[in-house]
């Protein structure tokens, strides 16, 4: 599909396609930071940490509740430390921190039983399934007075109905991540194609290292893959209307997707099934792998100082030179507020700091794998990662949430996980595997 004709084509589509937005450049996105799952499984893990209730007044204790899916170090750390900043009278906050696979897998359920007042989530088409299905409450009042937040990130926060129900706070970009010391002792340069990056993978199995550290045990992480590769192969209009269900995925184009994968799959980390993703991480942190396609918070799993610093990334390389590289993915990480939550004012007042510079600043500070999203958040403390970070999602043309972000979460959960762990296993049946996952989709989407 080629690329929009005019600068507001092109500009509408920086944003997922259910979200109606023209004049909005990458740029705007995340001019911001420059300055500065199964949904069907069962309930109890989630529920039982759940407040309830909905008075719309504090209760007497002043208790807060915030249902986290932080739950890796790094990330659990940074949360604490911003709730510890946290200063309101006469409320008092309290984590609930469930297991991150089992909160995604879990969150249809959580939220229509007894939710927390506040949750962690996602931006775009996640916040707006939700939001539409009743299951997230309004805080058109908080963004009234947020500052700091461009107008594309207030869109990316926004409901089908114009609302907002989403606090926008870091972002991370996905590439390829690798240890330049690797590197620079192997002789290794970064590939800026396909071609390229066969012929590397190719030259790191004879020099002893797994290529590509891969792992799929929870299911999404191989989508990352595949996003990059429908990106690189059919571009970011194509990509966007797939994931939207406008696009057939019975299609030679996504067939050629899956084909270029069976293509790699040979230099990929074996047995990924079995595999969580903080495995496959420390298999680059070990220097037993030679690179890895994920998101920035790989480096949850290097230690603080010189470790972490030795870790870089370049973007997936160029498969088709009229497509390019300029599409990228940069997910964007935040909170939510339940629909009926049992302390509404404490929330509403913790998601407006959660907006703040100052809770940024906190929450990169303790965790340096992500960037913060409020244009005056501090960057001076940043590290050469993440000042990397913000150059390339700045100088991407067109920027893409992730697979179980950018469409239907049942969609993304009950079809897609299943079919691309399905194709791990078994390479060779890419016909089948199209139209099976075309049959499925039509009958969620249109349902």
């Amino acid at each position: 599909m080629s690329r929009p004709s005019s600068e507001a084509q092109y500009l509408a589509r920086l944003v997922p396609p259910s979200v109606a937005a023209t004049g909005i450049n990458r740029r705007a996105l995340l001019r911001g930071a420059l300055g500065g799952a199964t949904l069907l499984g069962a309930t109890s893990l989630l529920a039982a940490c759940g407040s309830g209730g909905g008075s719309g007044s504090v209760p007497a204790d002043g208790a807060l509740t915030i249902g986290s899916s932080a739950s890796d170090a790094v990330p659990k750390k940074a949360l604490a430390d911003v709730v510890a900043g946290f200063k309101e009278p006469g409320i008092t906050p309290r984590i609930n921190t469930v297991e991150h696979e089992a909160f995604q897998e879990n969150i249809n359920n959580y939220l229509q039983g007894s939710p927390d007042d506040v949750f962690t989530w996602f931006a775009g088409f996640r916040m707006q399934f939700f939001a539409a299905r009743g299951l997230a409450g309004d805080i058109s009042d908080v963004w009234q007075n947020v500052t700091g937040m461009t107008e594309a990130l207030k869109k990316q926060s926004t409901g089908e109905d114009g609302k907002q129900y989403f606090i926008p706070s870091t972002y991370y970009p996905w590439a390829v991540y690798y240890r330049p010391s690797v590197w620079a002792e192997k002789g290794y340069t970064a590939p800026k194609t396909l071609d390229e990056y066969v012929a590397l993978g190719e030259k790191m199995k004879q020099d002893g290292l797994v290529p590509i550290a891969f792992a799929d045990k929870d299911g999404w992480p191989a989508m990352g893959t595949f996003d990059q590769l429908n990106l690189r192969i059919n571009g970011y209009d194509f990509h966007v209307g797939l994931m939207a269900g406008k696009e057939s995925w019975d299609t030679p184009q996504v067939k050629n997707v899956f084909d270029t994968w069976r293509r790699l799959l040979p230099l990929h980390q074996p047995d990924s099934l079995g595999r969580e993703w903080q495995e496959a991480a420390q298999a680059i942190q070990q220097k037993k792998a030679g690179m890895m396609v994920f998101g920035m918070f790989i480096g949850e799993q290097f230690n603080e100082g010189a470790d972490r610093e030795d870790l870089d990334f370049f973007p997936f390389p160029e498969v088709d030179s009229r497509i390019g590289t300029d599409a990228i993915e940069a997910p964007i990480d935040g909170y939510m507020m339940s629909a009926r939550p049992k302390n509404e004012p404490g929330a509403k007042k913790f998601l407006s700091y959660l907006s703040s510079p100052a809770a940024q600043d906190v929450q990169v500070k303790a965790n340096p794998t992500v960037v913060a999203t409020n244009s005056a958040a501090t960057t001076t403390g940043y590290s050469a990662l993440q000042k990397k970070a913000i150059e390339y999602v700045a100088s991407a043309k067109s920027i893409a949430q992730f697979m179980d972000r950018d469409t239907r979460p049942d969609f993304a959960s009950t079809v897609m996980i299943p079919a691309i762990q399905q194709f791990i296993s078994n390479p060779n049946d890419i016909d089948g595997l199209v139209k099976s996952i075309e049959s499925q989709k039509k009958t969620i989407f249109t349902g």
